[in-house]
């Protein structure tokens, strides 16, 4: 789906690991229950949509090349303002998950 917010605020981070899709999309999947609740699940492409405190959070993970996955994590208010730091936040969790 498609949300309106502020064009010229940056609102995603990205990382980028050496691990499979399905791991990174599990250590993904656990981040947003701890902190949140998922409200929608999509694991054909790999693509989540929760919601932290009052933030909306949305996650997906592709696959670059067979050994590279990445991870783009955007945070927005209710009002569609953009929330860098906690899209950092669940970025870095994803990290420390598939230690």
């Amino acid at each position: 789906g498609k949300k309106a917010g502020v064009p010229w605020l940056k609102d995603s981070v990205v990382g980028r690991y050496e691990r499979p899709i399905d791991q990174i999309y599990e250590a993904a999947i656990e981040v947003l229950r701890f902190n949140g609740a998922i409200e929608s699940e999509n694991s054909i492409n790999h693509s989540l949509i929760g919601r932290i405190d009052t933030r909306r959070v949305w996650i997906q993970v592709l696959e670059e090349s067979p050994t590279i996955t990445r991870v783009e994590v955007q945070s927005r208010s209710k009002y569609g303002r953009p929330d860098v730091d906690l899209a950092s936040e669940v970025e870095k969790q994803i990290a420390l998950q598939l230690r």
